[in-house]
C-alpha cells in the first residue's frame, strides 16, 4: 500500500505570512519521509466540510507548482479539479507544465465540480449536474488527444479547439496519469473505466460500501475490455495522528481495512498537519507498517 498527503486547509498559526515556510516542511517532511504524493484541494473558497469559506485557501496549481520547487519524489495532484474551472485547453496546458517541470511527477485529478458557491461568487458558470458530466467526458477526451500527440481539431458538443496543440509534451509515459474523483456508479465509475488510471473514494463511507463500488468499476471494466487491474484504487480520509501507541495502531488498523477493501493508495488528511509531527509520523511509523499491505 502507498500513502498520500492531502492538504485541505491553510488556515495556521502566523497567517498568510507563515503559509509559505510551513507548506514547504510539510512538502518536503512527506517527500523524504517516502509518502507516495502530495495533493491540494482544487478549491477558491473553503468547504463547508472542512470550514466557513472565508478561511484560507489556496488556488491548487499556483500551490503545486511551489510544491514541485522544493520536493523531488512525490506525485503531484489535485483532489480533484472541478470541471467547470477552466477552459480544458488551458488545464491540460498546465498539467502538462507542471508535469515538465517536475520531472514527471504530475497527477491530472478531475471530478464534475459540485459547491456552487464559489462559482456564484467568482463568475464561474454552474451548469446543471447532468450537463458537468457530459463536459467532463469531453474534457477527459481532450486530455487523452493533447497528451497523444495529435494536434488536430476537437469537436465537442460544449468544446471546440481548433488546434490541439501541446508542446512540451509530458515527461510522464504515455502520458500523466488521471484520476477521477467520485463514487456515482453509473456516470462516474463508467467513466473511470473508460479515461481514467485511478479512482478515488471517500475512506467515510465505509468498507463494504468501497468494495460495493470496486465491484461496479469491475462491472465496467468488463463492459468496456478494460483491464481492471490497470486502474489504481485510491480512497481519501482523515486521520488524527499523535504519538502515541493507541493513535498509531487506530491508523495502522484503518489502512489495513483499507487493503482489505481493495484499496492500494491510501491518502490522508491530517488536522493538526501544520505542526509537521503527524507528517512524520505519517512516514516514520505508518508508512513502514503497511507498506507491504
Amino acid at each position: 500500500m502507498k500513502i498520500g498527503l492531502q492538504i485541505p486547509n491553510f488556515t495556521w498559526p502566523g497567517g498568510p505570512a507563515q503559509l509559505a515556510p510551513k507548506l514547504r516542511a510539510i512538502a518536503q517532511t512527506a517527500d523524504e519521509g517516502g509518502l507516495a504524493s502530495l495533493w491540494v484541494m482544487d478549491h477558491f473558497f473553503q468547504i463547508p466540510p472542512v470550514g466557513a469559506a472565508e478561511l484560507d485557501m489556496l488556488e491548487g496549481y499556483s500551490a503545486l507548482s511551489f510544491l514541485a520547487c522544493i520536493t523531488r519524489r512525490t506525485t503531484l495532484g489535485t483532489l480533484v479539479t472541478g470541471v467547470t474551472y477552466r477552459n480544458p485547453g488551458v488545464l491540460v496546458k498546465t498539467v502538462s507544465t507542471l508535469d515538465v517541470l517536475s520531472g514527471g511527477r504530475a497527477v491530472l485529478g478531475i471530478g464534475a465540480a459540485w459547491f456552487e458557491r464559489e462559482h456564484r461568487g467568482l463568475g464561474v458558470a454552474f451548469p446543471p449536474l447532468g450537463e458537468r458530466f457530459e463536459r467532463l467526458e469531453e474534457v477527459l477526451q481532450i486530455a487523452h488527444q493533447m497528451w497523444s500527440g495529435n494536434s488536430g481539431k476537437f469537436e465537442g458538443l460544449y468544446y471546440e479547439l481548433a488546434e490541439t496543440l501541446c508542446v512540451p509534451q509530458p515527461l510522464a509515459k504515455p502520458r500523466p496519469p488521471i484520476l477521477i474523483g467520485g463514487m456515482g456508479e453509473q456516470k462516474t465509475l463508467r467513466l473511470v473505466a473508460q479515461y481514467a488510471d485511478a479512482c478515488n473514494f471517500f475512506t467515510h463511507a465505509g468498507m463494504p460500501m468501497i468494495k460495493q463500488k470496486l465491484d461496479v468499476l469491475r462491472r465496467h471494466c468488463d463492459a468496456l475490455k478494460r483491464d481492471y487491474a490497470r486502474i489504481e484504487k485510491t480512497s481519501l480520509g482523515t486521520l488524527t495522528l499523535h504519538d502515541e501507541p493507541d493513535s498509531i495502531e487506530k491508523a495502522i488498523a484503518t489502512c489495513r481495512e483499507l487493503a482489505a477493501a481493495g484499496i492500494q493508495h491510501a491518502i490522508f488528511n491530517v488536522p493538526n498537519v501544520h505542526e509537521v509531527k503527524p507528517v512524520e509520523l505519517l512516514a516514520r511509523k505508518i508508512l513502514p507498517a503497511v507498506r507491504g499491505l
